[in-house]
């Protein structure tokens, strides 16, 4: 298990403590998460995470009401019948979790932080791939560092996994180092067609290297969390914040057509990059802290559902 730390291991009675909470944090969410798994979702989910998930079995003779899109013309041509290829779903998908553990997700406006809302998002997806009987595997990075978890299947153990990511403390704002996302790593972590949620707030940077061959690897689907600040001024008056980022003190001024413009340019270079990465829409979702996690998944799923039934 590559670990690169960076901050120091809490001592062991203190990291069972935490891990203990974590645990009863996620019992809380599995509540929501099965609520939603047997009352909203169900195909919505698997229309995801089983997108190319299928395995040619055999050729079958056609019956009414089966998809006339499966049926095998150069078969039914030579015998007179109507016949249609079967494909067996494959049972098990591998599930990775990259989540970009940056300083700036340590803001938050309102109650909650943007890395309180990821990593919930983080831990449901966690729970309902448990849920659907697949394999979860985690890459964590951090300032200076990254963690990867490789994939486990049960859910006792995808359960351990996600109490131990969301124990893990935030980065510390003191540590100025960049995160570097082993993609090389990730290019090689889980079988081809597996699926990858990338978790971050997506800054404005061009695709990083390796992008291309995720892409071509796996099913790339990403989360970004997007705190009502980031999208218009915050007050009618000017005010004086921390950029943990750049580890400086920036003056905000509603007032200023400077910063309204430098802020409206960084808002559009933001998202034409993400767009970029994800140039699919129903492969991309952009959360608030204060939203429900859950039902911004369930909308999500149900996106890619009518996005899949249109094609």
């Amino acid at each position: 298990m590559p670990v690169n730390p960076v901050n120091p291991s809490p001592t062991a009675p203190t990291k069972a403590k935490t891990v203990a909470g974590s645990l009863a944090l996620l019992r809380r969410l599995e509540w929501k998460v099965n609520h939603a798994v047997h009352n909203l979702l169900g195909g919505e989910y698997r229309s995801v995470f089983r997108g190319r998930g299928m395995e040619f079995d055999q050729v079958v003779k056609y019956n009414f009401g089966d998809d006339i899109r499966d049926i095998d013309w150069n078969v039914t041509a030579k015998l007179g019948d109507a016949y249609r290829k079967k494909f067996i779903e494959e049972r098990e998908l591998t599930v990775i979790i990259v989540i970009e553990d940056t300083l700036s997700l340590q803001f938050g406006s309102g109650v909650r932080t943007k890395r309180d809302a990821l990593f919930e998002i983080a831990s449901l997806l966690m729970l309902l791939a448990s849920n659907n009987r697949d394999r979860v595997g985690v890459l964590h990075t951090y300032p200076g560092g990254y963690k990867l978890t490789q994939p486990v299947r049960g859910h006792g153990l995808i359960l351990r996994a996600a109490a131990d990511l969301i124990s893990r403390p935030a980065p510390d704002f003191v540590e100025g180092a960049p995160v570097p996302t082993p993609w090389r790593i990730a290019s090689q972590v889980a079988p081809p067609h597996s699926m990858l949620v990338w978790l971050g707030d997506f800054p404005p940077r061009p695709p990083p290297d390796g992008w291309m061959l995720i892409r071509q690897r796996y099913q790339p689907i990403a989360f970004r969390v997007e705190d009502p600040w980031e999208r218009d001024f915050p007050v009618n008056r000017a005010v004086t914040t921390y950029d943990p980022v750049n580890r400086r003190l920036v003056v905000l001024d509603p007032h200023s057509s400077a910063h309204r413009k430098a802020h409206a340019d960084w808002i559009d270079e933001r998202e034409a990059g993400f767009v970029k990465l994800f140039p699919e829409k129903q492969s991309r979702m952009v959360v608030s802290p204060d939203d429900s996690m859950i039902e911004a998944l369930v909308k999500f799923f149900y996106a890619h559902m009518r996005a899949r039934t249109r094609r």
